[in-house]
């Protein structure tokens, strides 16, 4: 069902009472004041908020081509950089594309517009408070109307105005911030998905060349035993191998197209669509790692973000603090009364603080500011420990990857000379069965460990923000 939008809202008509009588009617300099009052009213109270239309259909794309490719220019001269898509696409290349078209980060424009309104609203001043009365007289010894004003501004919103508008800067850098942080976790995925889509495409065409040697043996073995050289028991091994190969390939087949639905939808495209992924090259461990561990607070996002969270938090605290003072407001008056008497003077009003001294402010901004320092902590705790944890994994992972390619040269060495002792007769088909699936077992060992020790090398990568872009790049979204 489509709804129809509204296109302007404004305060219902102003209805006025039957005009008074001469003798009563106000002063005209008074009329027209308050008649300027209630158009202001008016023109202020109108807003167009006529929202755009929304989509009935889905944004996908339905091929690389239509996606955004370009990346912004790293300085003001230099033009602006288009990520080639005729070519193998890097597992980097990806993640780039995936910050830029993946429909989660569309909005960021959004979270960055709440957090912008709420600096506006803090710099803005309060307005001042003004009051009109007109007392028509009515009978007694008076002469004339009485009129009463009077302007007033509270100076509690002038005192707080500092605090409050460096804590609604604190949080704009904090939300900047852990937006940024979260163009890195999508990428981060983006590029563990290539890598895992990578490697088991790697492991698939070794399942296949199994299952081809297998069926193939199979084919030789049933040939053998209908002219009677071989026995019917001869078949039942090629036959458990075929089998266990079929199982396999299918988990993998079935992770792999996983793993291209989810990519798909990282990159905002039919998740039908797919594309050729260049071979993994990801960088060693850096040289100087327990430096970048200790520089984790100057560089990860999400430790920025909390730490402007927490520097905001401190201002609305010096803020809270700040109004348990009275509220406080200084102004003008000017009345008229009934015998024509004129008078003006300053006009001051405030609360007394006998009862609330916005003591639950005050302890609802300690707490916060302690919640976030705490969060700070844990958060720089785990991110200390992941990263260690990672660089061990990943000295472990590539001590077993030298092991399991000796094994796997081993291997197929040794499946060369049972071929070949085969073709010779000095071998059965069992036991050339069984070499075959031992080599493709160490083949498929190393592909999985290259596999791991990949994602790790994606992971470490992210947790010491180290190849990401350090400025944000989604955030083109359309506007509401």
């Amino acid at each position: 069902m489509e709804v129809s939008a509204p296109r302007v809202l404004c305060p219902p008509a102003v209805f006025l009472a039957p005009p008074p009588s001469p003798a009563l009617r106000p002063r005209p300099r008074f009329a027209l004041l308050a008649l300027a009052l209630a158009v202001a009213a008016l023109a202020g109270g109108c807003a167009d908020i006529r929202p755009r239309p929304l989509d009935r259909a889905p944004d996908l794309k339905a091929s690389l081509k239509s996606l955004d490719r370009t990346l912004p220019a790293e300085a003001p001269r230099d033009p602006p950089h288009e990520i080639a898509i005729g070519k193998p696409l890097s597992i980097g290349a990806i993640g780039l594309l995936a910050i830029l078209n993946d429909p989660e980060l569309k909005t960021e424009r959004g979270h960055i517009g709440l957090a912008e309104a709420r600096l506006i609203a803090a710099r803005i001043l309060p307005n001042p408070a003004a009051e009109l009365s007109i007392g028509a007289l009515l009978g007694g010894p008076g002469t004339a109307t009485a009129y009463a004003a009077s302007l007033g501004e509270s100076l509690t919103q002038l005192i707080t105005y500092r605090p409050r508008v460096a804590s609604a800067k604190a949080r704009l850098g904090a939300v900047n911030a852990d937006l940024l942080w979260r163009e890195w976790q999508v990428a981060q995925k983006a590029r563990q998905l290539a890598l895992d889509i990578y490697w088991e495409g790697r492991a698939m065409a070794l399942l296949y060349r199994e299952a081809r040697f297998l069926d193939h043996e199979a084919k030789t073995v049933r040939a053998a035993i209908k002219v009677g050289n071989l026995e019917l028991s001869a078949l039942a091994p090629v036959l458990a191998a075929r089998a266990a190969n079929a199982r396999s390939l299918a988990a993998t087949r079935l992770t792999r197209l996983k793993d291209w639905q989810a990519l798909d939808a990282l990159l905002g495209l039919l998740p039908r669509l797919r594309f050729a992924i260049a071979r993994p090259l990801l960088a060693p461990l850096p040289a100087d790692f327990e430096a970048l561990v200790k520089d984790l607070p100057e560089r990860r996002p999400d430790l920025i973000a909390l730490r402007l969270g927490y520097r905001s938090a401190a201002e609305d605290l010096r803020a809270a603090v700040l109004r348990r003072f009275p509220a406080f407001a200084l102004g003008a008056s000017y009345a008229s009364d009934n015998t024509a008497v004129v008078s003006a003077g300053p006009r001051f009003s405030f609360a007394l603080p006998i009862f609330n001294r916005n003591q639950g402010g005050i302890a609802k901004a300690r707490a916060s500011r302690r919640l976030l320092r705490e969060k700070y902590e844990a958060r720089l705790d785990h991110a200390v420990g992941a990263a260690k944890a990672l660089a061990a994994q990943l000295d472990r992972l590539s001590a077993d990857l030298e092991e399991s390619k000796r094994a796997a040269a081993a291997a197929g060495k040794l499946l060369l000379d049972a071929r070949r002792a085969y073709r010779e007769g000095n071998l059965d088909e069992r036991a050339l069965t069984d070499y075959e699936t031992a080599a493709t077992k160490r083949a498929l060992e190393v592909a999985a460990i290259e596999q791991s020790l990949g994602e790790d090398r994606v992971f470490l990568a992210v947790e010491l923000g180290l190849g990401l872009p350090q400025t944000r790049l989604a955030a083109r979204g359309k506007a509401s």
